[in-house]
């Protein structure tokens, strides 16, 4: 569970402290981890001590011990020499290991436990049972983020996150899919959804600069109790698609901040064909020329104000008249109405939710 190289680490901090070589081995004589040079020599020796019942003994100018997790023999510490002094460095190794085994487990458990929880996978009972016996309050203000990455299994943002949270024992940072990280945060009693955008955007900014990644981040409602966590996490998840099919350039999502994208992400689909169907009798969107399409959001962003559309567009105020005729003939809307504006602006949004969804079933 422990990776070799966390062992590596470990014994060249002893080591350094010491001045005492040490090597860890598993239970089959092959060397995890050493500052030994010539580890593979003491294998027969590793696999006879395995098999006694001394918990440790000299040998071969080596001490040797036993490192146990819940009773079963994990792994083989060897330290060079066979003083008191050696013994006391070996103990310390060994307990140093074990507590890494305890550790690592904890957080293990923790892990599978919070992936679990999003993904509603454990019933009511077993989710306060299980965040008794692992130490985690169940009554903390939370809210989940969902980060994804251009990459996937991205280990560079996944420890970025890590680094940036988890010093904080309440937080935690998982994964459930190749792309995407998960972040359950505490959030304090007097936060509120600008203290998470501002959040939202130093993971993005850190990121950006650490871990050279582009990523969206998305995050849901706050929730009171660990039950709701999973709600937290499904609410990150469609602010996560809703952005990218309306908001496509913003890079950070909230979804309280979803506006009428909401309400069309939750649209079926035989509606929205029966709809678009009705609006533009049997054409799309998609069959406007780039020029009419251009002309179109720059009057929508320009809140349908002619002469501001005609002056960013560089053109003459009647040759914009003259384009809004000619949409108003071909579906009979007239965008200068402020009623044909939104039905025609919530058709162009069902048209891109139609698209994305189509782009999805592939």
């Amino acid at each position: 569970m422990i990776s070799n190289q966390i062992l590596q680490n470990t014994i060249e901090g002893l080591k350094a402290i010491t001045r005492i070589d040490i090597c860890v081995m598993d239970t089959e004589g092959k060397a995890l981890a050493s500052t030994i040079n010539n580890a593979d020599e003491y294998e027969n020796a590793v696999l006879a001590f395995v098999d006694s019942p001394a918990d440790s003994q000299v040998l071969q100018g080596y001490q040797f011990f036993k490192v146990f997790d819940e009773h079963q023999l994990e792994y083989v510490i060897l330290v060079k020499g066979d003083s008191d002094d050696v013994y006391m460095v070996g103990k310390i190794a060994s307990f140093q290991i074990q507590n890494l085994l305890v550790a690592y487990k904890e957080r293990y458990d923790k892990d599978n436990f919070i992936k679990n929880l999003l993904l509603d996978n454990l019933l009511l009972v077993d989710i306060y049972n299980r965040a008794k016996k692992l130490h985690i309050e169940t009554d903390v203000r939370r809210v989940v983020f969902i980060i994804e990455t251009k990459n996937e299994k991205d280990t560079n943002a996944l420890e970025t996150v890590r680094g940036l949270f988890s010093t904080k024992t309440k937080d935690f940072i998982t994964a459930v899919d190749e792309k995407n990280i998960i972040l359950v945060k505490e959030v304090k009693q007097n936060e509120n959804y600008e203290d998470l955008t501002k959040t939202a955007k130093v993971i993005l900014d850190m990121l950006n600069t650490e871990a050279m990644t582009k990523v969206h981040v998305a995050f849901g409602t706050i929730v009171n109790e660990i039950k709701d966590v999973s709600r937290s996490y499904k609410e990150a998840k469609m602010a996560l698609d809703v952005g990218k099919i309306f908001y496509s350039g913003r890079n950070v999502v909230a979804y309280s901040n979803l506006g009428i994208g909401r309400l069309i992400y939750q649209l079926p689909m035989p509606l929205c064909k029966m709809f678009i169907r009705e609006i533009f009798e049997g054409k799309s969107p998609d069959d406007f020329d780039e020029e009419t399409l251009t002309t179109i959001n720059k009057f929508f962003e320009n809140s349908l104000n002619v002469s501001e559309t005609s002056r960013q567009l560089y053109i003459h105020r009647n040759t914009l008249v003259y384009r809004l005729d000619k949409l108003q003939k071909s579906t009979n809307l007239d965008l200068r109405v402020f009623e044909d504006a939104i039905t025609f602006k919530i058709a162009l949004m069902v048209v891109k939710y139609m698209k994305y969804m189509e782009s999805m079933e592939y």
